[in-house]
């Protein structure tokens, strides 16, 4: 494989540039959005810890089985393609039609799995369903000729036959699902002004005495937890604490 080969495989498409800016920006605007500012967003994610900031974006994974759904299709996808076109396309190659449909169906079985668990069967049949369709497609991008093997480059061949033409489409639809959809989604879960942990009603203690009030559990700590009190926007640690049904903290964006 040549050096351009490799640099070629090393690069990654819209699909790696979405995930890291889900993975990275939208917790941060989450915790700032429903929170209030960027000033109550640090306190909170001090109160947190960074190491513990990953767990707003799982809180939202939990809470909205829509973006968790479309996440591990893009990922799956994404993951698929990359591999493939750093060199998995020629092992593939060298293996049985079969061996290479069985193996490709590993990763949306196990994502459908953990999806179903939290959200489902149904969310976890169509999460299995569109992943591996959208790794069917690059099985036959690749068997077909569209795609270089070794560079994952697309070649200049226009697509005949019904395989080519439903190569060309998943593509598509994966273009779609990881530069519109799933960024569509995710900043419409981070600005939804609904908590992405348990709301909690506590006994708080600020210096004028006990007062019954609603946090944002960010901790636990002792016999109680450490939260954000969302009547008095400030960390304040509370005791005696009772989850709350109503997980909402602010309106959301588009009713603000």
């Amino acid at each position: 494989m040549s050096d351009n080969e490799k640099a070629e495989d090393l690069k990654g498409g819209p699909g790696h540039i979405i995930l890291l800016a889900v993975v990275f920006a939208v917790p941060v605007l989450k915790l700032a959005w429903t929170l209030g500012g960027g000033g109550e967003a640090s306190e909170a994610l001090v109160a947190m810890e960074p190491s513990n900031w990953p767990d707003v974006l799982i809180g939202m994974l939990l809470n909205t089985a829509l973006l968790a759904s479309v996440l591990a299709v893009v990922v799956s996808r994404t993951t698929y393609a990359y591999f493939a076109a750093k060199g998995g396309a020629r092992v593939h190659a060298d293996s049985s039609v079969v061996h290479t449909l069985l193996v490709a169906a590993v990763v949306p079985l196990t994502f459908a799995l953990v999806v179903g668990a939290f959200h489902g069967w149904w969310w976890g049949a169509a999460v299995a369903v569109a992943s591996y369709a959208l790794r069917l497609g690059v099985i036959v991008e690749y068997r077909t000729g569209r795609r270089e093997r070794g560079s994952g480059k697309r070649t200049r061949t226009s697509p005949s036959g019904w395989l080519q033409h439903s190569a060309d489409t998943a593509a598509m639809a994966a273009l779609l699902l990881a530069g519109v959809v799933l960024p569509v989604i995710a900043l419409a879960g981070a600005v939804d002004g609904r908590s992405w942990t348990s709301v909690v009603e506590c006994d708080v203690n600020t210096g004028a005495g006990n007062e019954r009030a609603r946090l944002v559990e960010l901790g636990r700590k002792g016999n109680g937890v450490v939260g954000w009190d969302i009547e008095g926007d400030e960390v304040v640690n509370g005791i005696n604490c009772g989850v709350s049904e109503n997980d909402v903290v602010r309106p959301p964006l588009w009713r603000s």
